[in-house]
């Protein structure tokens, strides 16, 4: 039987145009017919309002198995107790319209079950890219959280090996220092170019791609000869650094959520020196974005929190969405970056993404046009994964 979402306005994220007063039919799992008024087949009927309805949101930097503080974490607790952490997680980003994410890093890489137990219906969650344990060296960024911990070319190109054979999409590299640490600097190297090209060559000969978490421009350009794809955060970016990700074809997640959001992490018992640190490198974070921005530099969306979580009360990919709005880009290219763009680079992009017939259903309404207002997307009414509604806070409820 099908589903009808009848009186929608239904957003075009590749051509950025509208199409008003129309009807997406769903079968099964997937869209079938999208357009003007559809004669109606047997089925149910839900009557949108008029709402603006665009592809399921992505969220591209998530630890699900993640512990707040940091200082808390640890590498060998039960895997069933990490996988419960993860799946409530995951049903939260469901329920903020996240419904797809990829992993960068997991504590017991529960990312690789959950993607296998979502895929098999056994529960319901976000679909997962995943990256299983990231890689960097002893003492570095990630180090006690849950990479592994690996020195020279050879140790590097062992562990990526064997979190591509265990089920890993992508690979996962710190390059660089960042916030977690409380010795550690944004801009210190943290991997030899030898180290990086190991895990690139790896990588490559598998048809998957390296992301590095990465602060420094410097750090930024010598990943970029070695073939990085995608780089996280750039705290520190300056502009020879991102005409080159530009030339070379590379994406950046921005995650200005990381250094601009002290309310959030005091709630979750973060360090006092932690969140000074955060917020102290906001302003060159937001100026090394703008940057990006202006050079054209491919743009995706990840918020390195939890993807169900409130910022401010507002979900912290629609807070991101937000961020990265005022550091310059269009809101076509905003949401871009949370759709098209980031299935592009998981691979997905011939089944999720758009609102097409044959693509998967997963969809998310809100009460008016994002393009002209981004603050609607504040107000997600309806939520659809899969063509199972998720979520359905609209007044016209489903109708035989």
């Amino acid at each position: 039987m099908s589903l009808e979402l009848a009186n929608c306005n239904i957003l075009n994220v590749k051509s950025g145009r509208v199409t008003e007063d129309s009807t997406i039919t769903i079968e099964g799992d997937r869209i079938g017919e999208v357009g003007a008024r559809s004669q109606r087949k047997p089925g149910k009927r839900i009557d949108l309002g008029g709402s603006f309805v665009l592809p399921g949101l992505f969220n591209m930097h998530n630890h699900f198995a993640i512990v707040f503080p940091f200082k808390d974490t640890n590498q060998n607790e039960s895997p069933g107790i990490t996988a419960l952490r993860g799946y409530k997680r995951a049903q939260d980003a469901l329920h903020a319209g996240v419904t797809s994410v990829r992993c960068v890093g997991e504590i017991n890489r529960i990312d690789l079950d959950m993607r296998t137990m979502i895929e098999a219906g056994w529960v319901r969650g976000p679909r997962i890219t995943a990256g299983g344990r990231p890689l960097g060296v002893p003492g570095g960024h990630g180090s006690g959280l849950s990479q592994v911990d690996c020195e020279g070319p050879d140790e590097f190109r062992r562990a990526a090996l064997n979190e591509l054979s265990l089920g890993a999409d992508h690979l996962k590299i710190f390059i660089s220092g960042g916030i977690a640490q409380k010795g550690e600097k944004l801009a210190e190297p943290q991997m030899t170019r030898d180290e990086m090209e190991a895990v690139v060559s790896v990588a490559s000969s598998r048809g998957t791609y390296v992301v590095a978490h990465s602060s420094g421009s410097e750090q930024i350009m010598i990943a970029l000869e070695t073939g990085v794809k995608c780089f996280e955060h750039a705290y520190v970016l300056n502009r020879e650094a991102a005409r080159t990700m530009k030339k070379m074809g590379a994406w950046l997640d921005p995650t200005l959520t990381v250094t601009r959001s002290p309310a959030w992490m005091r709630e979750h018992g973060f360090e006092e020196w932690t969140i000074e640190k955060a917020v102290a490198g906001g302003k060159t974070h937001l100026e090394s974005i703008k940057t990006a921005i202006s050079e054209n530099v491919k743009i995706v969306c990840g918020t390195d929190m939890p993807p169900g979580e409130l910022n401010e009360g507002v979900h912290t990919i629609i807070r991101e969405m937000e961020f990265i709005s005022e550091a310059g880009l269009s809101p076509i290219e905003t949401i871009r970056a949370s759709t098209l763009y980031s299935s592009e680079l998981c691979g997905t992009a011939d089944r999720v993404g758009e609102i097409q017939p044959g693509y998967h259903a997963d969809l998310i309404a809100v009460p008016s046009n994002p393009l002209e207002e981004m603050i609607s997307l504040r107000r997600i009414r309806l939520v659809m994964k899969g063509g199972e509604i998720i979520r359905n806070e609209l007044a016209g409820k489903e109708k035989v």
